[in-house]
């Protein structure tokens, strides 16, 4: 199954107009005409096509990369709700990750909140592109996903209530 990076990064409601997605990888222009450029890639785990956060890095078309941060979807909270709501533990495999498996009609980071995340990134630009970030963002609820996490089953203890 694909990643779908280009909806994912749709839903982080960056504000740079001048912008593309490539594979799995967002590529920025925040400031026109000046020469560095911020790029966006998913970080992996250890398990094959499982990621666990975001890598961003600003990047000089002759120097090459000039810094990266990498931002955890752990320290940002971006599936703590999904992971509480169906008792996914922390130290295994799907604990503050997602992967390229999923259920039809739902994206693989279904029940992410990437209110985190954005802000970071908001940071990140600040530091490098001040005055670039503008809130005129796309019309979608910022920073959710738009398909809310399920509840989990409730248990069953044999008994029938009357």
């Amino acid at each position: 199954m694909p990643l779908q990076a280009a909806e994912f990064f749709a839903e982080l409601c960056l504000p740079f107009p001048d912008h593309a997605v490539v594979g799995n990888t967002y590529f920025a222009t925040p400031a026109p005409g000046a020469p560095l450029r911020l790029r966006i890639d998913f970080t992996r785990t250890i398990h094959a096509d499982t990621y666990g956060g975001l890598r961003i890095a600003v990047v000089h078309p002759d120097r090459g990369e000039i810094d990266a941060v990498a931002l955890g979807f752990v320290e940002h909270g971006t599936f703590h709700r999904r992971d509480e709501a169906i008792d996914i533990r922390p130290n295994t495999k799907q604990y503050g990750t997602f992967d390229t498996y999923h259920r039809p009609g739902r994206p693989p980071w279904d029940g992410a909140v990437t209110t985190g995340l954005r802000d970071a990134i908001k940071q990140y630009a600040a530091v490098w592109f001040p005055g670039t970030w503008t809130e005129s963002a796309p019309s979608r609820a910022p920073g959710r996903t738009a398909t809310p996490t399920p509840a989990p089953p409730a248990p069953h203890n044999g008994s029938r209530a009357r």
